[in-house]
């Protein structure tokens, strides 16, 4: 467990215990390398295993009139991309989840209980060094998509937008996972429990386009979570505005998973647990 002195006080000092609790979230990242390695690796393994061992041949479905091989790898390339970036948040909210069952099943959380800190610092110090790892395993694995040929079109607004809807992703799914985490009776199934969220990118837009599925699995694709999601990433990397509509989905979505996933943690946080 990483050590952090925390200071006695009234419990009016909720900003200060924030960057305490924050700094102890990413002194445990520093701690524990093989959390932070496996958001990035996870990533980093399916982009290169879809472009060159899918790529050539999926390539030339999702680009009409693209001859498979090397012309169909590099279409793919540009299509899954922004799928394989939400990865990186996914699993840095994983991430978040373990490190929450790990306070929980410790002990530790119930110290921080009757400790006198700002109980919303305790979940929200390590929700928002989630924060951080996720843009920086996006930021990673973008670089290797560039490195690999992929050729983003977005202008500066378009990598403010992209930053600030990473940032708001991550910080949604964080705290639906830190829920997952505290819910969890152990580790083990902390970590395990959030990879259900890896299959939505699949049964999504993410690696196909919706228009190629059944009509039960499309319409469940239209309308689940990260499909608006991608499709935003998608067209603000391509350099082009995205739907209105896409843009309030991704909106709404991404603030229902915020809200439930905090007010789910922040009971799961008061209970006594058992």
């Amino acid at each position: 467990m990483t050590s952090v002195t925390l200071t006695p006080g009234t419990g009016a000092r909720p900003l200060a215990d924030m960057l305490t609790m924050l700094r102890r979230n990413l002194l445990r990242a520093m701690r524990y390398p093989g959390l932070t390695s496996f958001t990035i690796a996870i990533p980093i393994v399916l982009l290169l295993l879809f472009v060159f061992v899918f790529g050539g041949a999926v390539g030339a479905g999702v680009a009409p009139g693209v001859d498979p091989g090397a012309a169909g790898r590099a279409a793919y390339l540009d299509y899954i991309t922004p799928a394989i970036l939400l990865f990186g948040v996914i699993g840095a909210a994983q991430s978040v989840a373990i490190t929450a069952a790990m306070d929980a099943t410790s002990g530790i959380m119930a110290r921080f209980r009757t400790m006198a800190i700002s109980s919303a610092s305790v979940l929200g110090g390590p929700v928002l060094g989630t924060v951080v790892q996720g843009l920086i395993a996006v930021t990673v694995v973008l670089g290797l998509a560039v490195a690999l040929g992929y050729r983003p079109s977005a202008g500066g607004l378009g990598w403010l937008a992209l930053a600030g809807l990473f940032a708001l992703v991550t910080f949604a799914f964080s705290w639906l996972c830190v829920a997952m985490g505290l819910a969890a009776r152990s580790v083990e199934t902390a970590s395990n429990t959030p990879m259900l969220l890896t299959a939505l990118p699949f049964l999504g837009s993410g690696f196909v386009p919706v228009e190629t599925m059944p009509a039960g699995v499309r319409w469940f694709a239209e309308y689940q979570p990260l499909t608006p999601i991608i499709e935003t990433t998608r067209s603000l990397l391509a350099g082009t505005p995205p739907a209105a509509s896409t843009t309030l989905l991704t909106l709404g979505w991404t603030v229902l998973v915020a809200v439930l996933g905090l007010a789910w943690s922040r009971s799961l946080y008061r209970r006594e647990r058992r």
